[in-house]
């Protein structure tokens, strides 16, 4: 029982809880980007280079015979994959860039001085009474 117990004030931790949700938001923009990748830049770089569908470029090592499957090096599908990456790590690096910015503004922000307590106030408020006395 106790190790359930420690599991549970494991996962209810806010890191992990944060690490969690990054994650899930991670895979969720990683298929997006593929199909932006796939679907709306591949494309273009395509038609550019004179109609190439980059999904299907491959080379053939052995043909398909009637027992097996032919045997490729799908090179095409391995472009895509990186250029993935890049759009991913370039959108990452922009992320991190801002929240660092962010960070650092918000760490030389000059933090206005604390309120002074009551009894300072009331001191104060003493000598100033003397003072006018």
């Amino acid at each position: 029982m106790a190790l359930i117990k420690e599991f549970k004030e494991f996962a209810l931790r806010g890191n992990v809880m944060d690490m969690a949700v990054g994650i899930i938001i991670g895979a969720a923009f990683g298929k997006i980007v593929s199909s932006l990748v796939k679907d709306v830049i591949m494309p273009p770089i395509g038609v550019a280079m004179g109609g190439v569908d980059f999904s299907n470029l491959a080379i053939t090592i052995q043909e398909a015979t009637e027992e097996a499957e032919a045997v490729v090096i799908s090179y095409g599908a391995f472009i895509q994959t990186v250029v993935d990456f890049f759009i991913v790590a370039a959108a990452i690096f922009v992320a991190v860039k801002v929240m660092n910015n962010l960070k650092r503004k918000e760490e030389e922000a000059p933090a206005a001085p604390p309120e002074p307590s009551e009894e300072v106030k009331l001191l104060t408020e003493i000598r100033d009474a003397l003072k006018n006395s």
